[in-house]
């Protein structure tokens, strides 16, 4: 193939559940440029929640590209730091129960209107089929909403 029909990307370290299979750790291609964001290369939940069947993952061991089915993906997690308070961003703290027995906890984080910010309104975005979860220990996991059987605000 002609090297200038190839789209530049790079690669995001991720560790993927995908059922039934379980753990698979590789990496996400991604465009140079976010689609969706001002500034810096794409992000995982933009390749997952693009709309298409299929995602492309690079996997190290063995060294082979696979193509994994995104409604068969249970949830995506790699480093990375939340983002900063800002005007607009709405922050909730949950835990996510899974239907492979996973308790997911962490905040959720949104620009919402005022009036369409409660917790339901976070989980109701119905043009993403995943959802983030910032972990206080600097994960960021992306969760399927298709694999969700309960979410709840914890005890203050």
């Amino acid at each position: 193939m002609s090297e200038a029909w190839k789209i530049p990307k790079a690669l995001h370290q991720v560790s993927m559940w995908v059922h039934p299979a379980g753990r698979v750790i590789g990496s996400l291609f991604v465009h140079l440029q976010s689609t969706r964001y001002e500034h810096g290369p794409q992000r995982p939940l933009e390749v997952l929640n693009d709309g298409r069947h299929f995602l492309v993952l690079q996997r190290d061991e063995p060294k082979e590209l696979r193509f994994y089915n995104r409604s068969a993906i249970v949830r995506v997690e790699y480093r990375d730091e939340a983002p900063e308070s800002r005007d607009g961003l709405v922050a909730q703290r949950c835990q996510i129960h899974l239907m492979d027995g996973s308790l997911i906890e962490g905040t959720m984080m949104k620009s919402l209107p005022p009036d369409r910010s409660r917790l339901l309104d976070f989980l109701n975005l119905e043009e993403e089929a995943f959802m983030t979860i910032y972990g206080d220990d600097g994960i960021v996991c992306l969760i399927n909403k298709a694999y969700v059987v309960c979410v709840r605000i914890p005890d203050r």
